[in-house]
C-alpha cells in the first residue's frame, strides 16, 4: 500500500469494473449518481465537511475505494490536511484500532490528494 500513487491507482483499478457493472445496471448507477451529488452538495454544511464524512465512513467500513474518492473529493472541495485529520481523529476515537489502520491510509490518500497543502 505503499506509493506516491496508490490511490490514484485504486480509482483506476476501480474504473473498468464499475463501467462493465453500470452497463448492466445504468438505472441504478444513475440513481446513485444523483443520491451522491444530492447528497454532497454544499448546503447547512459544507461540501468538503461531507467528503470529511463520507470519508470517514470509509474508514470505518474498511474500503479503501471509498476512502480514496472521498480523500479526493474532500480536497477537491476545499478540506485542509488538518481538518482530515481531526475528521480521522473522530473515526478513530468511535471505531478504535481498525480506524487507526484505515485513518492511516486515508491520511495518505487525502495528502495524495491534495499535495499542495500549505498547513
Amino acid at each position: 500500500m505503499n506509493g506516491d500513487q496508490h490511490y490514484h491507482d485504486v480509482l483506476s483499478e476501480l474504473r473498468p469494473e464499475h463501467r462493465a457493472l453500470r452497463q448492466k445496471i445504468p438505472e441504478v448507477y444513475s440513481a446513485f449518481n444523483a443520491i451522491s451529488a444530492a447528497a454532497l452538495a454544499d448546503g447547512a454544511l459544507s461540501a468538503h465537511v461531507k467528503e470529511l464524512m463520507a470519508m470517514m465512513i470509509g474508514i470505518v467500513q474498511g474500503c479503501d475505494g471509498c476512502i480514496a474518492s472521498h480523500a479526493r473529493g474532500a480536497a477537491r472541495a476545499g478540506a485542509t490536511e488538518d481538518e482530515a485529520a481531526e475528521a480521522i481523529a473522530v473515526s478513530i476515537m468511535m471505531h478504535g484500532g481498525p480506524a487507526t489502520v484505515y485513518g492511516a491510509r486515508a491520511f495518505s490518500a487525502f495528502r495524495e490528494f491534495n499535495p499542495a497543502d500549505d498547513q
